[in-house]
């Protein structure tokens, strides 16, 4: 790829004014376009660049005209499709009908489909709108490309965005030619199979990071409960049984109480999953086995899940800086931990032997019983209490060894067995174990 293919694009301006920009070679590849709109106009300006000969259809090319480069030929839609091979089609799916009309002009030609559904019309529709573009035009051979690429992107240049471009179609040529294209435009082609894979393509813009949906709800989740737990101990209870009023504490002392909560239980889900890992590679005596979905996934978003921690326990500690000095004893042990430990298991040891020493004392004390609820220091020693011992169990010789075995290929019966899964996509997932 040439270095000049990496360079942002200049203005639109600049293109009018630069007589090498604002015309053509003859022998340069054509290509149309069917659209006005912001992308279009986008894309227009970056194949120019690329030294591509663009033809833009528009319903009114009179008025859209000033909006394009010079370099670019803004006609009628039937003008635009009669000579280019290669047309992207940048308009919205309830207008593919009225593409109809040019379905002889488009025999044969390659559509490129750049459009995205909302998220509401993604859920509607069973269909790609790349399939559905392909059953108006059965004569065509259609493409999904350039759909995850901004029109930010195409005038900045790929350095300014994610160069790759996910490319699928039935027929290899329509995306070898595609491919070739993004390759000059400056983009990295990436071949994501047939047109079915056109629907996954388009989700792609939908999700906004898809990788911490889960952990996030995870997070929420356990807050609202630990909050919930906190209010009714230390205000409802005062304010049924005491008649005093202690809503004061809602804001700030619940939720720092509620925050090392999520953090520290947070911190236990991250190695609990390694344990039942290393648990059923025991039990089946092999590693050539598939773990449970659930469990795979659990395992894809342990990085998430310790970041979350990591939050959390950062706010616990912002929290504690507001409450009044007098109770800034009760953190001294909290600090030092913090001092003397780093993020991982040992974060996870010393936070459990703090909750210990913390808490001992309180959890017998009759009093700390409030609506017959224990402390909630109690509740979150459960999880990571059980990630410990079962790791400390994992330690000793006679397991461990087992389990380093398995881990490099060993087998209980002797013979190694691939089961490859039925499913294509449960074969593109992989565990991390």
């Amino acid at each position: 790829m040439s270095r000049e293919m990496d360079k942002p694009l200049i203005s639109l301006h600049l293109v009018d004014s630069d007589t090498s920009l604002a015309k053509v070679p003859d022998e340069a590849p054509k290509v149309g376009i069917l659209g006005s709109g912001d992308f279009a106009r986008s894309l227009a300006t970056r194949l120019v660049s690329s030294g591509f000969k663009v033809v833009v259809g528009s319903r009114n090319p009179k008025r859209t005209a000033g909006l394009f480069p010079s370099a670019a030929q803004v006609t009628f839609q039937e003008e635009a499709v009669s000579s280019p091979e290669v047309i992207f089609v940048a308009v919205f799916r309830e207008h593919y009908s009225s593409l109809c009309s040019l379905s002889d002009q488009l025999a044969g030609k390659i559509l490129v489909d750049v459009s995205n559904p909302t998220e509401q019309e993604h859920l509607q529709h069973r269909e790609s709108n790349a399939e559905y573009l392909a059953s108006l035009f059965p004569t065509c051979t259609v493409v999904k490309a350039f759909n995850v690429i901004s029109a930010w992107t195409l005038q900045a240049g790929p350095r300014d965005g994610n160069r790759q471009v996910p490319i699928c179609s039935d027929q290899p040529e329509a995306k070898r030619a595609v491919s070739e294209m993004a390759i000059t435009m400056g983009f990295m082609p990436v071949d994501m199979g047939s047109l079915a894979s056109a629907r996954e393509i388009e989700a792609m813009p939908l999700r906004l990071l898809p990788a911490w949906k889960v952990p996030t709800l995870l997070a929420l989740g356990l807050f609202i409960c630990f909050y919930a737990y906190n209010f009714v101990r230390d205000v409802l209870q005062p304010y049924v049984q005491e008649s005093k009023n202690k809503f004061f504490k809602l804001p700030v002392s619940v939720v720092n109480t509620t925050l090392p909560c999520v953090a520290y239980v947070l911190l236990s889900l991250v190695y609990l999953p390694g344990v039942l890992a290393a648990t059923l590679q025991l039990r089946r005596g092999t590693k050539y086995h598939r773990f449970p979905d659930w469990l795979d996934h659990w395992l894809q978003h342990r990085k998430q899940i310790g970041l979350l921690s990591f939050f959390c326990a950062a706010l616990h500690a912002l929290y504690s800086f507001c409450l009044p000095l007098r109770r800034s004893h009760r953190y001294d042990l909290v600090n030092l931990a913090v001092k003397q430990s780093s993020l991982g298991f040992l974060a996870l040891v010393l936070s459990t032997l703090h909750t210990l020493t913390y808490g001992w004392t309180r959890a017998f004390e009759e009093s700390r019983y409030k609506f017959y609820l224990p402390p909630t220091f109690t509740l979150t020693l459960l999880v990571p209490c059980v990630v410990i011992l079962a790791k400390a169990l994992f330690l000793l010789p006679c397991i461990s060894r087992r389990l380093t075995r398995i881990r490099r290929g060993w087998e209980r019966d002797g013979a190694i067995k691939f089961t490859l899964p039925t499913d294509n996509a449960l074969a593109e997932k992989t565990s991390h174990v």
